[in-house]
C-alpha cells in the first residue's frame, strides 16, 4: 500500500476518562516515502456521530495526502 490510516479513539457512550472525553479521536496517515502524521481530533455528538465525522475526516486527509502525492 502506498496509503494508509489509522484511527483510535472514544465514540462513547462511556470509555471517557480525565483527559479523554467522549469524541477524542486520534488519526494517523502514512504515505510511503513521506512523514508519518497524526492528528488529535475533538468531536462533538453520539457514538454514531462521532464515528460517522471520524470516517469522513479520514478520508478527507487520505485524498489530500493522495493529491500531495500526485505528480
Amino acid at each position: 500500500a502506498d496509503l494508509a490510516v489509522a484511527v483510535t479513539g472514544i465514540a462513547g457512550p462511556g470509555g471517557a476518562v480525565p483527559g479523554k472525553p467522549v469524541g477524542t479521536v486520534w488519526l494517523a496517515l502514512a504515505r510511503r516515502g513521506a512523514a508519518t502524521s497524526a492528528e488529535r481530533l475533538q468531536l462533538d455528538g453520539d457514538r454514531a456521530a462521532v464515528r460517522d465525522a471520524t470516517a469522513r475526516v479520514a478520508i478527507e486527509r487520505l485524498l489530500q495526502r493522495a493529491r500531495e502525492a500526485a505528480p
